[in-house]
């Protein structure tokens, strides 16, 4: 292909690309010194694993490796430690650097289920900012002013509302800029909410005699829950290393809206499709939503494993059969009691993290028993059936994927 429809290749997708004319430009550049381009992507390990959100950057990284070009995927183990102002009301608490290790070895792993590790470099930018002086960094903070930092719309409602801000927490894009210098990167990536760094970067790259990079911004995916992005701290995530009927189930359980949302960002190529195949009647929008979850499943655990995920949840949920491997049997030998304290005893058959767990569960409907919503901590059982002789069992499922049978009155398993 040549330099436009590399550019239109790549283009697809993204939001911001900045300066608009700037990647043909790095793309003629890099073709007269016969050398790949150099893109950037960095991402602090705040949490252990990736979801599908960090998939949608990770998609674009892969298509500049079709093209040839080399990838550098940035741990921030040591942004990590300032945590990332983007979008937020109120300073990140800073992770350990055991927290920072052990998330930073699960990255490693899970971004080469999508990136090729031949054209990719693994760098972390301790590399460089733990080896800096203090007059290093006084250098570094001299190159952008506060004014320019107050700009960014989270610092700036944070100010105005008299929310504090931390000093360190300047230090994040201007760390992050300082990084492109460093590894000279051609191009960086980044979701919508990086757009104010990313920029950031490029200024930071001229103060130190590089060519500023050509920033690319892809969209945000919206979690679960359907309002906030996709975030592991907030609960509304699909992890990648999810086991496959733990994937699909989550994403059989988003909005049909939402569902449209996450074609067009998840399968771009497929969004158009289903959308007229949706307006015409010709596609149903719950078999439109297992289309997407199979594909995505097939992702990360191949078509075998999507295509049996998808025939369970079927089974389980439209036939409303529960097969044996899915339900774990707990059982005792006492009777049943008269009542049942439910969030000790949903902690204890180890359907949930805790009992305030449980209780936040009960209250939000996710707790069932015998197919029955229960938003009672206190539950009254019904103990025997009706020959007054078979021991009481209960069926109890905790959202859609943790489902228990109690049996009581019988020999311990």
């Amino acid at each position: 292909m040549g330099v436009d429809a590399d550019v239109a290749f790549l283009r697809r997708g993204a939001v911001d690309l900045v300066p608009e004319d700037g990647l043909a430009a790095k793309l003629d550049i890099a073709a007269r010194e016969g050398r790949p381009l150099r893109v950037k992507l960095g991402a602090d390990p705040s949490a252990p694993d990736l979801h599908l959100g960090h998939t949608v950057v990770l998609e674009k990284l892969r298509q500049f490796q079709e093209l040839g070009h080399t990838v550098i995927f940035l741990i921030g183990d040591f942004t990590a430690r300032i945590g990332d102002p983007s979008g937020r009301s109120e300073t990140r608490k800073p992770l350990s650097s055991e927290d920072v290790q052990r998330n930073a070895a699960t990255y490693t792993d899970q971004v080469f289920r999508m990136l090729s590790r031949e054209r990719t470099e693994v760098r972390f930018n301790s590399e460089w900012m733990s080896a800096m002086h203090a007059d290093d960094v006084v250098r570094l903070c001299s190159h952008y002013t506060v004014a320019r930092i107050l700009e960014r719309d989270d610092f700036e409602q944070r100010f105005r509302s008299n929310r504090p801000i931390g000093i360190h927490e300047f230090l994040y894009p201007l760390v992050q800029g300082y990084d492109s210098v460093a590894l000279r990167a051609d191009v960086e990536l980044g979701g919508t909410d990086q757009r104010f760094n990313l920029l950031v970067g490029r200024e930071i790259q001229k103060a130190y005699g590089v060519p500023p990079q050509v920033i690319m911004t892809m969209p945000l995916l919206e979690g679960t829950d359907g309002v906030q992005k996709m975030s592991k701290s907030l609960d509304n995530y699909v992890g990648v290393t999810e086991s496959a009927d733990d994937m699909f189930g989550k994403i059989m359980s988003i909005s049909d809206e939402l569902m449209l949302r996450w074609y067009d960002v998840l399968a771009p190529d497929a969004a158009a499709q289903v959308r007229g195949d949706l307006a015409r009647g010709t596609l149903h929008p719950r078999q439109a939503k297992v289309n997407l979850a199979t594909r995505q499943v097939a992702r990360f655990h191949g078509d075998d494993a999507a295509h049996a995920a998808a025939a369970r949840f079927d089974q389980r949920f439209q036939r409303r059969e529960l097969p044996p491997e899915l339900v774990r049997e707990w059982r005792s030998s006492d009777p049943c009691p008269a009542e049942l304290s439910l969030p000790g005893f949903l902690t204890e058959l180890g359907l949930t993290k805790s009992n305030s767990d449980a209780r936040r569960l009960i209250t939000q409907g996710a707790v069932r028993i015998d197919g029955v919503v229960v938003r009672d901590e206190r539950y009254v059982p019904l103990v025997q059936d009706r020959s007054g002789n078979a021991p009481a069992a209960l069926l109890i499922e905790v959202g859609k994927r943790r489902v228990c049978r109690a049996v009581f009155g019988a020999s311990p398993a």
